[in-house]
């Protein structure tokens, strides 16, 4: 009998043991919500959080799937897929429901479904207070991610599939089918669901390594299984085209290197990220713990992936402790959660175990009721610095038409309030060709002329800029007119 399993039997029904679980992953889970409840308004500082939402109200609205750019005017009628859709859709359903209350207490409520299940699945090896301090570790140290985009969506799948996967491996057993329906899943939220090809092939080497060619018939299986991952991921509106375009991302093109999350790692702007690797190095040469070959390639490579791209900080911190969690149940007895099992229960144990429904209906409570004494009274709204309201107010009070130069950051504004961009946060599929290079050119000191071409080319009417646009000078220069200025946004008209 495996160690996951023994907690599972060591009880009739839902013992005491698997109470003490649930009750610790959920008070985590709880905590993480209540301190991101905090700090709710970080959810909304990205421009994309607006064409997103809005991409979602525009499918519940027409119910069709876009095949060409309806958003801008540069790139108007251009190939393009909504190939995040369902989590789009789900964006729009809590806007719909709850404005940007509910956008960001759906984040949160996801957010804490990932706490749990990692403490959940890391306690079935690990002493379920050492499961949960990791899980609570993992959530702060993922926190730059948590913003009101698809790919939250993913973190409570990710987790779910490594740690399945692993498990089968390590039990020598063949990957659970419905595990496919993650995939499914997976690839209609958002476009990262290409790394449950690759984590499915790691926890495939971890059973090659464990039993090398003796079960052939097993191997077989895993095998299948592996072919049926991108099989089954086909099931999405754009078919095929789904794939196509998470590998164009992928291997790079000229946005990438312009973004901020797809930068690589920064030591100076994430210390504690840092801390937290250094100290495991630190840990795993001193200690005598060891890994098979498989496991370890993939801690490479998750390592890999966050340090060349900042955006994948969750592949070290989620999954690296699922992953590794049996080596150290197995080779540190004293954190494992079968030596917990074995010890007496101390005094809150008891009291979760005795208490087990009324903990878990008070916090039912306690979660509703702050959820709707929240939304009376307190109202998030998405950052100044990507809304550009007062700037946008002006331009609607004075009827300014044509064509609009924004700014970056107020791509996804605009598409939210029906405005027609120049440029916005689809980079990944559109405003290629040399035209995001363009843009950032103009704003270089010699950009003048770039700009200046720009603005004939596209016949613009109207600038919308954030406060801190180098090209501000240039427009002067131009002879544009400032005609409204804030401390976010600034708006330019022809001087003519």
């Amino acid at each position: 009998m495996t160690q996951a399993t023994a907690i599972v039997t060591a009880t009739p029904s839902l013992g005491n043991a698997q109470r003490i679980r649930l009750i610790f992953c959920l008070l985590c889970a709880c905590v993480v919500a209540y301190v991101l409840t905090a700090f709710a308004g970080a959810i909304l500082q990205d421009p994309d959080n607006w064409w997103q939402v809005k991409v979602g109200l525009d499918f519940l609205a027409n119910r069709t799937f876009p095949t060409v750019d309806p958003y801008s005017y540069t790139f108007a009628g251009q190939p393009w897929i909504a190939k995040e859709w369902l989590g789009q859709v789900l964006l729009a359903l809590a806007y719909g429901a709850g404005g940007w209350n509910g956008v960001v207490t759906l984040i949160i409520a996801t957010v804490g479904l990932t706490v749990f299940l990692m403490g959940w699945f890391l306690s079935a090896w690990l002493k379920p207070i050492l499961a949960i301090a990791l899980a609570f570790a993992a959530a702060f140290l993922v926190a730059p991610i948590y913003t009101a985009r698809p790919h939250v969506f993913t973190l409570p799948i990710i987790v779910v599939w490594t740690a399945m996967l692993f498990r089968a491996a390590h039990e020598e057993k063949a990957p659970p089918l419905w595990l496919l329906v993650l995939v499914v899943l997976w690839a209609n939220l958002h476009a990262t669901f290409t790394l449950s090809f690759v984590i499915a092939g790691f926890a495939g080497l971890e059973l090659l390594s464990r039993i090398g060619l003796s079960k052939p018939a097993l191997l077989a299986k895993w095998v299948a299984f592996g072919l049926l991952c991108p099989l089954v991921s086909l099931m999405h509106p754009y078919g095929v085209k789904a794939i196509l375009a998470t590998f164009t991302v992928a291997y790079g093109n000229e946005a990438v290197p312009l973004i901020l999350e797809w930068r690589p790692f920064n030591a100076q702007e994430h210390l504690f990220q840092e801390a937290v690797m250094l100290l495991a190095l630190f840990g795993l040469l001193v200690s005598r713990l060891r890994i098979g070959w498989a496991k370890a390639l993939f801690i490479v490579f998750a390592l890999h992936v966050y340090l060349s791209h900042m955006r994948f900080v969750y592949l070290p911190f989620l999954l690296i402790p699922l992953v590794i969690a049996v080596e150290v149940a197995r080779q540190y007895p004293s954190l494992s959660t079968t030596t917990w099992l074995a010890a007496g229960r101390d005094g809150l144990e008891k009291l979760f175990a005795s208490r087990f429904h009324v903990l878990c209906g008070t916090m039912a409570v306690l979660l509703v009721g702050a959820v709707l004494i929240l939304g009376s009274v307190y109202q998030v709204a998405p950052s100044p610095k990507t809304s550009a309201s007062g700037a946008l107010a002006f331009a609607g009070d004075h009827h300014l038409t044509g064509n609009v130069l924004n700014s970056y950051n107020f791509g996804g504004t605009l598409i939210f309030h029906d405005i027609k961009t120049y440029i916005d946060g689809r980079t990944d599929q559109l405003f290629l060709g040399g035209f995001t290079k363009t843009d950032e050119a103009t704003g270089k000191s010699d950009g003048k002329p770039l700009l200046e071409a720009q603005l004939k080319k596209y016949a613009v009417g109207w600038a919308l800029l954030t406060a801190d646009d180098t090209r501000i000078p240039f427009f002067a220069e131009l002879g544009w007119k400032r005609a409204y200025a804030d401390d976010y946004a600034v708006i330019y008209l022809p001087g003519a």
